[in-house]
């Protein structure tokens, strides 16, 4: 890395996975929810995030929200809880909605009995359709997927499984409190392909406690023989005033921000040379795949999942603290259990924050988000498509020329391009440059790289 991207590097600016993003979320009622989805087009299809917010041991770098059970009695009463929710969502749209993407988060989702999986998928179909060609992925933990689980997901119509990975490593994967040698991902991976679910994803990080360029290299490698469609390769965000469990992990284990670079850049090139895509700043795609073909054709999308191929301008979601995301704005779903729990048992939807965005926010929106997907935006072009005048972004310009005096963007005839491949790593300071919201120092988010 050189000296001049040291202060980029340094930098704590948001992932744009939303824009406002939810550092400027305040309160927001049912009744205002209600208004939003009561306006929803019938021919607008929409993606499902459901949350499950249940582990049954915490990983110290988990920036997720979870919660640690033993026994499967709370996890048991969260699926009835859901499934009540489903019927109040379905019943409060005008229409019998169509989901062309459904993602399930946590937590680990596979945590979910293979009976009561089943039997919310089966809940969904009641309440919703699902488009042919639907996306219908999960998210899970290698160390507690079981055979049963993984025919449950396939007889539901699960097609895509993102397995959490991180490290190979075993002093890593002590220090992280995660340990998964490499057959456990090996045999997850057999048992999906045989069970006919294919779309194979892989979560890798860097920035790691005590974890070394050698350790990433050997990860890469190890994690590129089983052939995954898609990696995400992230950077792990120390945020131990927010997520207190981190401070387990001291400051002097980590990695300092050389050192992540060299993490990120090695791991591209890994991956990079076994054949793969570079999408964005963090994630990677055989070339046949789907997201491979939208990054190159244009249609790439970015959402609270990150990169995505899912053109849908409606995400709602489902469970404990889940994020929602409509044309008029965004909800999140109230995060403690027990309040989520009693309101919908109460018969109500239980959003509670979220923002309402404004014409101004969706062009601004708009202009990071083909930052961050093309590597690229016609400035003046932009403009005229948001019927804006040509000097609308005129304040951009001053920080859009420093990035260029550092040699990671050309802006040449308002046209912004961004330099690789060292630009890729620092997509989100490029991309904070047009943020009217974000000011450095302001709010807390994680390093840029």
């Amino acid at each position: 890395m050189k000296t001049e991207h040291l202060k980029y590097a340094m930098s704590e600016v948001p992932r744009y996975t939303s824009y406002p993003t939810a550092a400027q979320f305040g309160d927001l009622d049912e009744p205002q929810y209600l208004q939003w989805l009561g306006e929803l087009s019938a021919d607008q299809p929409i993606s499902l995030y459901v949350h499950v917010p249940f582990c049954h041991e915490m990983c110290w770098y988990c920036g997720c929200h979870t919660t640690i059970v033993a026994g499967y009695d709370r996890v048991g009463a969260y699926f009835k809880t859901l499934m009540r929710e489903v019927e109040l969502l379905a019943a409060a749209l005008p229409f019998k909605a169509k989901i062309s993407h459904l993602h399930f988060g946590g937590g680990t989702p596979t945590i979910l009995s293979p009976e009561h999986f089943g039997a919310f998928m089966a809940q969904l179909g009641t309440h919703f359709t699902f488009l042919p060609g639907a996306d219908l992925a999960v998210e899970m933990d290698p160390r507690t997927l079981t055979p049963e689980i993984v025919e449950a997901l396939a007889t539901s119509g699960i097609n895509r499984a993102s397995l959490g990975v991180q490290d190979f490593s075993p002093h890593v994967q002590a220090n992280i409190h995660r340990i998964q040698p490499f057959y456990i991902v090996d045999r997850s991976v057999k048992w999906l392909r045989a069970a006919g679910i294919n779309a194979i994803n892989f979560d890798l990080m860097y920035g790691l406690p005590y974890q070394k360029p050698v350790d990433v290299e050997r990860t890469v490698k190890r994690a590129l023989s089983l052939e995954p469609d898609r990696i995400a390769m992230f950077g792990y965000a120390h945020v131990p005033w927010f997520k207190k469990h981190m401070q387990v992990i001291s400051d002097d284990s980590l990695p300092d921000v050389f050192e992540r670079y060299t993490e990120a850049q090695l791991a591209a090139d890994l991956i990079l040379q076994h054949g793969y895509q570079e999408i964005g700043f963090d994630h990677y795609a055989k070339p046949d795949d789907a997201m491979s073909i939208a990054a190159r054709d244009g249609s790439l999308k970015r959402n609270f999942q990150g990169y995505t191929v899912d053109e849908a301008d409606i995400m709602l979601g489902l469970g404990a603290s889940s994020i929602g995301q409509m044309p008029q704005g965004y909800v999140q779903n109230a995060p403690k259990l027990n309040e989520w729990r009693e309101t919908v048992e109460a018969g109500r939807l239980t959003v509670m924050r979220g923002l309402g965005v404004s014409d101004d926010d969706r062009f601004i929106r708009a202009a990071i988000e083909k930052v961050m997907t093309d590597l690229a935006l016609d400035i003046e072009a932009h403009c005229r498509e948001h019927d804006r005048s040509l000097d609308t972004l005129d304040e951009v310009f001053p920080k859009l020329q420093e990035l260029q005096a550092d040699g990671l963007v050309i802006l040449e005839n308002r046209q912004l391009t961004v330099i690789e491949p060292q630009g890729r790593r620092f997509l989100r300071s490029i991309a904070a440059s047009f943020d009217r919201y974000w000011a450095p120092g302001k709010s807390k988010h994680s390093k840029a790289v």
